[in-house]
């Protein structure tokens, strides 16, 4: 059976785990996810994986943080004042707020902690810094 290759539509199952077992997403109680190969809607080592696969086969990989969502960037940390926030956010802590850049783009950070007067908000990815199991089974190339 052929391999997926740059450009191909494939559909797979899986499930995804911290390395202390915690699971944190799984496909199994939905459709499985479809994506094209090369494309970079999934992380660089999870498409890694895919393409080593044959439809049918399942395999189990450790992803490194740098080849999933990144090393954490502590630039990507910052304290506000409360007076700095906007008022129609609730202020508590995991909300997730959207930010301008300085681009004219928007960037999602979350709310860490709050001291007072002093609101931290963190904008690096859940998962970065982390590595990543993933339980991968290659269902069919589309």
């Amino acid at each position: 059976m052929p391999k997926p290759s740059n450009g191909d539509s494939v559909k797979i199952h899986y499930t995804g785990r911290l390395t202390d077992g915690t699971e944190f997403d799984s496909s199994h109680d939905r459709a499985p996810l479809e994506f094209v190969v090369g494309s970079g809607h999934v992380i660089p080592g999870f498409e890694n994986a895919v393409l080593d696969l044959e439809p049918g086969q399942t395999v189990t990989v450790t992803i490194p943080a740098v080849d999933a969502y990144g090393v954490r960037r502590e630039e990507l940390v910052a304290t506000v004042s409360h007076e700095q926030f906007p008022k129609n956010i609730p202020l508590e802590k995991d909300v997730q707020i959207q930010i301008p850049t300085p681009d004219g783009r928007t960037m999602v950070a979350t709310i860490t902690a709050i001291d007072g007067d002093a609101i931290t908000l963190d904008a690096n990815h859940h998962l970065a810094g982390k590595d990543l199991v993933f339980d991968i089974e290659l269902v069919e190339i589309v």
